[in-house]
């Protein structure tokens, strides 16, 4: 099975937490803090591994998960990192988040890797709070949450050319004949229901990737059919062999078939007929073929098509087959690599964040406090000691949010809840 679209849970490790420790060694008086920091978690990184072609692996494991940090210990020992997760995905997949859309980043090279999620840093020890105040602090920082999120995984096969047309045109059979690739071949429509790739040599010591792309009908742009799956794969393509069937028994208008898919791949995306296209008539060996290309010919150069990307050949008997390749390593040579949209500088807006932002809410028994820096806070606070707990405090006056509860309402006894935490206002 071809699965080349999936959304999976990736969760990175937490941050070890801080220790609150002392020295006590014989002879050293006031020997002062000694707890050391947490190790940092563990990242969730996605890599590519050559030897995968296909997203199937993530129909059956969709959820990853990080180890966390170790903590910290006395003596001023940190604790110990924790090891990165490992994910391997195919060449050719691009990562966004899929609540935001957000685009992470694309994994096309052997060996690439990309962070999905950063595992949370270590929370430091008592040795960071010493002040001339508070030579003996009890003061630790719990480590940084990872990072959770809900990632969706996109293959676009990776091919210099693609073959495009309705179903049943012929480029199976084009891709079996000029390729070591043997897909499905088959007389009745959506034969191929995943992309073929296959690659060719030519005798001038020059190769390319072509692919097989399944069969787009009227609409697929659209969802129509299974087009819409696989337009995607084009995308990718440097050059674009659109086939279409001189076969007068099969009952279709050649040029009206040709503007179809043109219109579908437009639809798509505007800039996908910007590539080299060459212009394909298959099936040229039927009886009555030659006619029915002379009328397709005379058509698309009335309608401004350049000769030279017009080509007819024959599958079967090989007529013209090598012509065709030469003529398309011709356009690779100089065809453009393809822009990535998502790296399109001129597309690109930049916006500060607020990280102290927070918003209050009333909730059932009082308020619920939410923003991306004291959420975080909470959960590094460690409140296991008094001197946390006045730091915990202090953070909540600095920032505002004491007077903000009381803008908004709170009284003695009302339960304020910040991320995990709960605790009842006082004033």
């Amino acid at each position: 099975m071809f699965v080349d679209q999936v959304t999976v849970e990736v969760r990175a490790g937490k941050g070890g937490d801080g220790a609150v420790a002392f020295r006590h060694e014989k002879f050293v008086p006031f020997g002062g803090p000694s707890g050391g920091d947490g190790g940092r978690g563990g990242s969730i990184i996605f890599y590519v591994d050559s030897g995968l072609n296909t997203l199937m692996d993530f129909r059956y494991h969709k959820h990853f998960k990080a180890t966390r940090g170790s903590n910290g210990l006395a003596k001023a020992m940190y604790g110990k990192a924790a090891e990165d997760t490992r994910v391997a995905v195919p060449a050719g997949t691009s990562v966004t988040d899929a609540d935001t859309g957000e685009f992470i980043g694309d994994l096309t090279e052997p060996g690439q890797e990309l962070v999905v999620a950063r595992g949370g840093r270590g929370g430091r020890g008592n040795i960071h709070f010493v002040s001339p105040k508070n030579t003996a602090p009890e003061i630790a920082e719990n480590g940084e949450p990872g990072q959770e999120r809900y990632v969706t995984l996109e293959l676009k096969v990776l091919a210099d050319v693609g073959l495009v047309g309705f179903p049943s045109v012929g480029k199976s059979t084009l891709l079996a004949a000029v390729t070591g690739a043997k897909p499905k071949i088959a007389a009745y429509h959506f034969t191929t229901l995943v992309p073929n790739l296959g690659m060719v040599r030519l005798d001038d010591g020059s190769d390319f990737v072509m692919a097989d792309l399944p069969g787009l009908v009227e609409g697929a742009a659209t969802g129509v059919g299974l087009g819409m799956q696989f337009l995607r794969h084009v995308e990718r393509t440097r050059v674009i062999l659109h086939l279409v069937e001189m076969d007068p028994l099969n009952g279709r208008d050649p040029y009206t078939d040709f503007q179809q898919i043109q219109k579908e791949l437009l639809t798509y995306d505007d800039n996908m007929l910007d590539r080299p296209e060459i212009i394909v008539a298959t099936k040229m060996d039927a009886p009555g073929a030659d006619e029915r290309f002379t009328e397709f010919h005379d058509q698309l150069i009335a309608a401004g098509f350049a000769e030279d990307h017009i080509m007819a050949i024959s599958s079967v008997t090989h007529s013209n087959l090598q012509q065709l390749l030469h003529k398309t390593a011709e356009l690779l040579a100089s065809a453009p690599a393809i822009a990535d949209d998502h790296h399109d500088a001129d597309e690109k807006t930049y916006a500060l964040k607020d990280e102290n932002a927070f918003e209050v809410t009333p909730s059932e028994y009082g308020f619920t406090v939410t923003g991306k820096r004291i959420e975080r806070a909470v959960a590094m606070a460690n409140l296991d000691h008094d001197d946390g707990v006045i730091r915990f405090a202090k953070t909540l006056r600095t920032m505002g949010i004491d007077q903000a509860l009381r803008d908004a309402g709170a009284e003695n006894g009302d339960e304020i809840t910040i991320g995990e935490l709960t605790f009842t206002f006082e004033e």
